[in-house]
């Protein structure tokens, strides 16, 4: 119920996929999936975490890819081509 809420308030589902310098390693890159609701374009949720993270941890980022599914629609649906039993 919270999520339609959210949705209802023009809150997207978001997923950030965080690209960062190990702070042991740094020409090695971890990655790191965020996801929350959020307002696109601005962000402010991911921008809050951004932030945090620049100031508490150790690891430098290096790059952040977002995502962002519209507006309330309907759910796909798809029929199966092929049933399959296992014995």
């Amino acid at each position: 119920m919270r999520e339609l809420s959210l949705m209802l308030q023009d809150y997207r589902l978001t997923t950030a996929e965080i690209l960062y310098h190990m702070p042991d390693h740094p020409h090695l890159l971890q990655s790191f999936i965020w996801q929350a609701y959020d307002i696109a374009p601005k962000f402010p949720e991911l921008s809050k975490f951004v932030s945090f993270w620049e100031k508490h941890l150790d690891g430098p980022l290096h790059s952040v890819k977002v995502k962002s599914a519209g507006i309330i629609e309907p759910s796909r649906y798809a029929h199966a081509n092929a049933i399959y039993t296992l014995q």
